[in-house]
């Protein structure tokens, strides 16, 4: 502290201690950095909650696109409902991410947004109400006791003055007696000096140990009162930090799906149907259906009928299905898909579909090829297996197959449900009240005091679509931001 010296060198001791002058800022401060921290947790949640919902949008499109495949493939019966049991977890599961998804926004980030407008109050002037109150109590407490810290300095570098002053005229005075050519008169002189600066000493000391002795006095009071306005600032920092502590929990709740019923639910069910498939049954099934068991027009003896329609023989059958034959066009998708999922509208030669077959991984990444995504799942559907379950057989005995088995559209070309439609807005200026950096791709990087031009309004995650000065068009934080007036 300030009052502590070394006399013996004559050097003050500083510190950084909280009752220094002035440092009572450090704590002071701690207020704003409160409202920073809420900001970093609602930006922390709302980040959680854009994985939440990106990997719920991912399992969707993983089940949808693999049931698909496994009702097109060869695979039938109980194992076929087994595998199946696995693309329903994930349509489940993806369900209760966008629950966490919703929780962690409509909740949580929510909640500290309210708790911290309720908190904080913003001045005309700028900064809040609750920084100046804590400044302006500081302030206070320690006012009078720096003016009186003020007066032991003056002292103490007045007494130290007055020091040196009588060690300068004890030694001219010893040295005048040893000089022979100085006169009495001007010895006289020398030592009135000296004694007049023992004098001068003594006054000073005095006024320095007085003036320390009313600073010590009065240290008592400013430790009280500063005391008083550090434990108002602790309650409010106090009440923060549980309002963290409690929010973090709320949000540990709503991330632990291996306490929620449903999730265990889900797995129980999963491994229910896993267990069903049955081996035997599927064998039996197969035989009385694709096998042994079906049942059979023998031939038999027929007469020979004029009625009769003139059927064509393998050889004509098999001139026919040379080449490709279009038989309908239907201009509407949908209805492109029915047809090709029930009857074959093209003939392709059995060499060229079994050419596309054999070239195409289906294991093979996306990033490896040049094809756009819909032609990767469009090839991934087609050529998953070696044929449909209800794909139809020719009765002839030729190895040349005239359709392409999974020619049925991709259905995944569906919209993204996850989407969400933002309505425009009229361009407002903004300036910005906080750095921020963007995380993503498509999210804004400015400084405090950047102006930007807002493009839409604040969506239900507290986001906003922007463009900087230099062209660049993302998200922001709208709470990063202040409209200019």
């Amino acid at each position: 502290m300030s009052g502590s010296y070394d006399d013996s060198v004559g050097v003050e001791v500083s510190s950084d201690s909280f009752w220094e002058v002035g440092n009572y800022k450090r704590t002071v401060k701690r207020i704003d950095d409160g409202h920073r921290l809420c900001n970093d947790l609602m930006n922390c949640i709302h980040e959680r909650a854009r994985i939440e919902k990106g990997y719920a949008q991912q399992l969707t499109e993983w089940a949808k696109r693999w049931k698909q495949l496994v009702e097109k493939g060869p695979q039938y019966g109980t194992v076929e409902r087994a595998w199946c049991a696995f693309m329903s977890e994930a349509e489940k599961v993806s369900e209760l991410h966008l629950e966490v998804k919703g929780s962690l926004m409509n909740e949580d980030f929510e909640k500290i947004k309210n708790w911290q407008k309720e908190a904080f109050h913003k001045q005309m002037m700028g900064g809040f109400k609750e920084t100046k109150e804590a400044e302006d109590g500081f302030r206070k407490a320690q006012k009078p006791w720096a003016k009186k810290l003020k007066e032991v300095e003056a002292a103490k570098k007045a007494y130290h003055a007055a020091c040196k002053e009588e060690k300068l005229a004890i030694s001219r005075e010893t040295n005048s007696k040893a000089d022979p050519a100085l006169n009495p008169e001007q010895l006289k002189k020398l030592q009135d000096k000296v004694e007049r600066s023992k004098q001068d000493v003594l006054k000073t000391k005095e006024k320095y140990e007085k003036s320390l002795k009313e600073l010590d006095n009065a240290t008592p009071q400013y430790m009280e009162n500063m005391e008083q306005v550090f434990e108002q600032c602790q309650q409010f920092e106090e009440k923060r930090l549980r309002f963290f502590r409690e929010v973090l929990l709320e949000v540990q709740k709503h991330l632990d799906l291996s306490n929620a019923a449903s999730y265990k639910n889900i797995y129980r069910e999963l491994e229910q149907n896993i267990k069903t498939a049955d081996a035997v049954e599927d064998l039996r099934w197969f035989r009385a259906n694709q096998g042994p068991g079906m049942s059979m027009n023998w031939p038999q003896f027929e007469e020979w009928s004029a009625d009769l329609n003139r059927t064509l023989s393998r050889r004509e059958k098999k001139k026919a299905s040379d080449g490709v034959t279009l038989t309908g066009i239907n201009q509407t998708g949908d209805q492109v898909s029915q047809s090709n999922k029930h009857s074959s509208s093209l003939s392709v030669q059995s060499n060229t579909v079994q050419s596309v077959q054999s070239s195409y991984n289906p294991f093979e990444d996306e990033e490896d090829t040049g094809s756009t995504v819909s032609e990767k799942e469009d090839n991934k559907i087609k050529n998953v297996s070696s044929y449909e379950k209800n794909q139809s057989y020719p009765t002839d005995w030729s190895d040349e197959e005239s359709n392409n088995p999974f020619s049925s559209t991709d259905a995944n070309g569906d919209t993204n449900p996850f989407d969400e439609d933002n309505s425009p807005a009229m361009e407002v200026r903004v300036r910005a009240l906080y750095d921020y950096e963007g995380q993503e791709q498509d999210e804004l990087s400015f400084k405090a005091g950047d102006e930007l031009t807002k493009m839409e309004n604040e969506d239900e995650q507290g986001w906003c679509k922007g463009r900087l000065d230099n062209g660049q068009v993302g998200l922001y934080p709208a709470n990063y931001v202040e409209p200019i007036q």
